[in-house]
């Protein structure tokens, strides 16, 4: 009979009633809860949760039942015919009515101490401002005897994604706060989850003994060996001014970055015995204290009033409210990890953050742990490149003459693609110029890439072996690109002359030796030729090094795009309606997104950083120099085999449709077109792409709709600027051309 009636129980639980999906995105919303949260809940994927809640999908037995289990409480809490306004990212939910039962273990302890009949007081609610707002609305203050408040009743609701306090007691207010203050003195902390703190501290040094002894800021380890991230302080304009910093730097102090010495803050800081690392206190000061054991001192600023947000990467995010800041930084901090300093530093930063330098060793004859080198990791200490893999004014440089230049046989020239040719007269008839671009194309070059961990062995006329990570000095210039390989046994015919070379960043056919990286080389090969090399500077001690980086940055970048409406299983019409505005559906999602993106190409931009002033001269060292990080080598790979990928496509696209691209910058590829969309000229078949070809898709190394011009917009710039091969690809986003873009 139990089976008779289990059996009748999920029947009914295969037919249970569910709000339409717009009310299921609002009740979760409206308790605060994200969708990771109900994902775990219900043990199906974020993306399951973020379907049923777009109408794309419904859920099944058995989590059918249990996610409308959920929703009907939620319902119970949150009325839709409530007198209230239905909460949304930008509301503050109001508190469901109190009832008479224990506090629950996450609760704040001031309401824990209400229960017990303590004089405590609690701040309410924050109420979250839309972007468009003029100022940020305040909460009411909240007794001057607690310096700290908690967690308020009612927990702001978030944007889908929004990361809650950390799970880590030590860390349970978030990652970072932005500190701001009123007009009457008063300081506050914004945190994650819509959470504020009251701030007693009265000066900067006081400040930082209060981020480290009360705030709980602060992020766990993302690996076994690694270190916990240090709390990050956000400080607005109000906050500067109440702690005695200048809201903005002068013209010597931004090209200082820093403020003086002398200055009365950085003095305050030394009396406190607190010091600042060789940059000093600029738009991301680190202010910290000797490590004693395993008790790290150390606190990170940011301000972006000194242009620490770089528009470029972080839009708007330095005007917007602090609520909203850092709610936006407390995503990219969950998704990516705390910054660390501008989006480029945190790349780098990561890298090292995932595959520290060292580790613990196993526990010897007497119970006692040593530090180890961490293996697949770059190490503690800097590594000299190849000769062919310094840039200009490298020390190994020192002796050349002053004014020589190194051509390809000297210096590895590994770079993205900027080439363009002009139109044939078939092209010149179609109507539009239609410009894709490959997602996040150098995560996915990083993906999977054997890159070298140690230093470079040098040998004379080597074996070629696409395995081995390096530098390689080969002839490539019989190359002949109207004759291909396809395939097995099987060879493609194509026009040589509307196809750039894979071998240069130009598109130029190589006049003789040249150095190339690991995957240039192969794709040689690849393409059905010999390579037989003069030299190379190989790396035996290698590894995939970048695996688990491109593994975070894109579920940070997949996961903010989901929640901006694009997901990875979109059909390729749903796709691009998907995307055109999707930056108007949440534009602070959209911050973290850019920001995302930045970090990646910072990152690997990083692994070759030049000299930044300090009066360097050439052949002497820079201070880049010294991290064992800097690493032209890995940089190098990344961006050949990014190259590489993107010439493979055209290559299979032009072999099966006879179209060629007029013009590539760098993960940009323009193609005339009788239509204004991809679609019409991407061969879908059934839905399906082109094996090896060009996919529309939100993952890295897929494509995406970048701009729509006129044919004839294309040929009357060329021909105002009288430059035939003028480079559609970098302006036909917008199609706006300045004289100073053309070089003029």
């Amino acid at each position: 009979m139990s089976e008779l009636f289990d059996a009748v129980d999920a029947l009914v639980a295969s037919r249970s009633v569910l709000p339409p999906p717009k009310e299921r995105k609002r009740l979760r919303q409206a308790h605060g809860l994200t969708l990771d949260e109900v994902a775990s809940a219900l043990d199906v994927r974020r993306a399951t949760v973020s379907g049923w809640e777009s109408g794309k999908t419904e859920p099944r037995p058995p989590e059918r039942d249990a996610y409308a289990r959920l929703l009907n409480k939620l319902a119970e809490l949150y009325p839709a015919d409530s007198n209230s306004v239905a909460p949304t990212e930008d509301t503050a939910v109001p508190p469901p009515a109190p009832q008479a039962q224990p506090v629950p273990t996450d609760a704040a302890p001031e309401a824990a101490a209400m229960t017990t009949g303590q004089n405590s007081q609690t701040r309410p609610a924050v109420d979250a401002v839309p972007p468009a707002a003029a100022a940020p609305s305040r909460p009411a203050r909240a007794a001057r005897s607690s310096s700290v408040s908690r967690r308020p009743g009612a927990r702001k609701a978030a944007p889908a994604g929004t990361p809650a306090g950390g799970a880590d007691p030590r860390f349970e207010n978030g990652p970072l706060a932005v500190v701001d203050a009123e007009t009457d003195g008063q300081v506050l902390a914004y945190c994650t989850g819509g959470l504020v703190l009251e701030v007693p501290a009265k000066s900067l040094p006081s400040l930082i003994d209060w981020t480290l002894k009360e705030a709980k800021l602060g992020q766990p380890k993302l690996s076994g060996p690694g270190k916990d991230a240090d709390p990050l302080l956000v400080l607005t304009e109000a906050a500067l001014k109440r702690y005695g910093l200048p809201v903005a730097l002068t013209q010597e102090e931004r090209l200082a970055g820093r403020i003086p010495q002398e200055h009365k803050v950085v003095k305050q800081l030394v009396r406190a015995q607190w010091q600042l690392t060789k940059r000093g206190f600029g738009p991301w000061a680190r202010i910290y204290r000797p490590a004693t054991g395993s008790d790290r001192q150390c606190v990170q600023l940011c301000i972006p009033s000194w242009n620490a947000l770089d528009s470029r990467h972080w839009g708007d995010a330095g005007q917007l409210p602090p609520a909203e800041l850092a709610r936006i930084l407390s995503v990219y901090a969950a998704r990516v990890m705390t910054p660390r300093g501008s989006t480029a530093v945190t790349g780098l930063e990561l890298m090292t953050a995932l595959h520290p330098p060292t580790r613990a060793s196993e526990p010897d004859a007497d119970g006692r742990r040593y530090s180890e080198h961490n293996p697949n990791s770059l190490g503690k200490d800097p590594v000299d490149c190849a000769p062919c893999e310094a840039p200009d004014g490298h020390p190994l440089l020192a002796d050349l003459p002053r004014f020589h230049l190194r051509g390809p046989r000297e210096k590895l020239i590994e770079e993205a693609y900027d080439w363009a040719r002009p139109m044939t007269d078939a092209e010149c008839t179609l109507r539009h110029l239609v410009g894709i671009d490959v997602n996040m194309a150098f995560a996915a070059g990083a993906n999977g890439l054997v890159v070298g961990l140690g230093a470079p062995t040098h040998v004379k006329a080597p074996v070629f072996d696409t395995k081995l990570p390096g530098s390689w000095l080969v002839d490539l210039s019989h190359v002949d690109l109207s004759r291909v390989k396809a395939g097995k046994d099987k060879w493609a015919d194509l026009d040589a002359s509307l196809l750039p070379s894979p071998f240069t960043p130009k598109g130029e056919r190589p006049q003789g030796p040249a150095w190339y990286a690991t995957p240039t080389v192969a794709y040689a090969q690849e393409l059905g030729y010999d390579v037989t090399p003069i030299e190379a500077y190989v790396r035996y001690d290698n590894g995939r090094y970048l695996d688990g980086w491109y593994q975070r940055l894109r579920d940070a970048y997949l996961a903010t795009m989901a929640d901006l409406g694009v997901h990875t299983d979109m059909e390729p019409a749903d796709f691009l309606a998907a995307m055109d505005g999707y930056r108007a559906r949440e534009p602070e999602l959209t911050i973290v997104a850019s920001a995302i993106k930045a970090t990646v190409k910072g990152g690997l931009g990083k692994l070759r950083e030049r000299p930044r002033g300090e009066g360097w001269k050439p052949g002497q060292p820079w201070r880049a120099l010294s991290r064992p990080t800097w690493r032209p080598d890995i940089r190098a790979a990344v961006i050949s085999r990014t190259r590489i990928n993107l010439h493979r496509k055209i290559v299979k696209h032009a072999a099966f449709t006879g179209q060629y691209p007029v013009a590539i910058l760098s993960d940009c590829v323009v193609y005339a077109a009788s239509g204004p969309s991809p679609l019409d000229f991407l061969p879908y078949r059934d839905g399906k792409p082109l094996p090896g070809g060009f996919k529309l898709g939100i993952n890295p190394g897929l494509v995406k709709h970048e701009g729509t011009q006129s044919v004839l917009w294309g040929e009357e710039v060329r021909e105002r600027f009288d430059a035939p091969e003028l480079n559609l690809a970098r302006y036909i986003k917008d199609g706006q051309v300045t004289d100073k873009d053309s070089g003029e």
